[in-house]
């Protein structure tokens, strides 16, 4: 059986103030083709399907176009939800849907939820197990001792009947103990929302989702598949792939990466203001491309988003590294206050913000700035 193993597609999302959609269309299109390409039979989602729990009708729409064109090609798809997703509205219709080939997991009740798909070695049972916490776990099982993440999964995990000598998928969206997270991801303190890798020891394959680095765990075959876009510029330097999964015989799965380029691809873009301005440049830059400037110059430059957006007009973030913002200095109360001229005040508090001197120029401007508000006559 040939699977595609996706994860937090994130649909709705935006990311400073810019709407993605358009990009997860793209993204979606090239999805269908690689499947196409590849033969897939089955796709496994694991989580976090829309970047909230109420959608927006746009994102509604884009899910529901997916599903249409991956159930028009006969394929068995398996959905569940992650944490932020609302398991009410991933589930809802589960049943109606499930004809189609289409299996949306319901929310938690304390069996995971099981399915059997047949090859030609026999056949495979596949687990969906949507975002649990451990209130969730302790609300159906009152008499369990969970204190924790690890404890609830346990539990859940020791109620969950897997027969070893068949061959066994499970799907589920939680940070397993050890992974590397990106700026893009919710983080709890004091990673109270880990889970031992050991939990899933019964499973052929672990189908996960939650993080947006492609990655396993311990075992090649307890595996992220990553976000099939850049969701923050922590990931500028990610390649993300569709990841393939072939399982044959008990004891026989390989994987394939197929690489995945996105409408818009994230930069990261550092230089003084003239330099990046430059066409020797960006002549080798798809200007088109989400970017995040960072100026270099000492001196802010005056409506730089506006300028720079004729060059790059999606840059997404723009910030300076330069002598003032590498200062750590702390302003605190002057001392003679009383005895120094306010031109001499403002003087030192730029040098402590900006931990550098003003400038003549600056100095000047300030100075008559300073008489013609208080009408100080020469």
């Amino acid at each position: 059986m040939r699977f595609l193993h996706l994860a937090d597609l994130h649909i709705g999302k935006r990311l400073n103030e810019f709407s993605l959609i358009e990009d997860q269309k793209f993204i979606f299109d090239k999805i269908l083709n690689i499947i196409d390409e590849k033969k897939i039979e089955a796709v496994l989602i694991a989580g976090d399907v829309y970047d909230k729990p109420v959608p927006s009708a746009e994102a509604v729409t884009v899910l529901n176009s997916f599903l249409n064109s991956l159930a028009k090609r006969n394929l068995k798809v398996f959905v569940i939800s992650g944490n932020h997703d609302s398991q009410e509205r991933i589930g809802f219709g589960a049943e109606l849907i499930s004809q189609s080939g289409v299996y949306m997991s319901k929310p938690f009740s304390g069996n995971v939820e099981t399915h059997k798909i047949k090859d030609e070695y026999g056949e495979i049972n596949i687990y969906m197990l949507p975002f649990i916490k451990p209130a969730m776990v302790k609300h159906v099982y009152e008499e369990a001792d969970i204190d924790s993440y690890d404890s609830a999964m346990a539990y859940v995990m020791e109620q969950t009947k897997v027969d070893e000598g068949e061959r066994n998928l499970l799907i589920a969206h939680q940070f397993v103990r050890g992974a590397d997270r990106c700026d893009s991801e919710e983080v709890s303190v004091g990673g109270i929302d880990e889970v031992s890798v050991e939990n899933f020891k019964r499973f052929d394959y672990v189908a996960l989702g939650h993080l947006h680095s492609p990655q396993h765990i311990k075992s090649e075959f307890v595996r992220y598949s990553g976000t099939p876009l850049k969701y923050s510029f922590s990931e500028a330097r990610h390649q993300k792939t569709a990841l393939i999964v072939d399982m044959k015989e008990k004891g026989n799965i390989t994987l394939e990466k197929v690489p995945l380029i996105p409408k818009h691809d994230m930069i990261e873009i550092k230089g003084k203001y003239q330099e990046i301005m430059s066409k020797d440049f960006y002549k080798d830059i798809d200007r088109m491309d989400y970017a995040h400037v960072t100026l270099t110059d000492e001196q802010d430059v005056l409506h730089a988003m506006e300028l720079l957006r004729t060059v790059y007009p999606n840059i997404m973030k723009l910030d300076y590294d330069n002598t003032r913002t590498r200062s750590n200095n702390e302003i605190k109360g002057g001392e003679n206050v009383e005895k120094k001229q306010p031109l001499d005040l403002f003087k030192e508090f730029y040098e402590l913000q900006n931990n550098q001197p003003m400038s003549c120029e600056q100095a000047d401007f300030m100075d008559k700035l300073i008489k013609d508000v208080w009408e100080v006559n020469e």
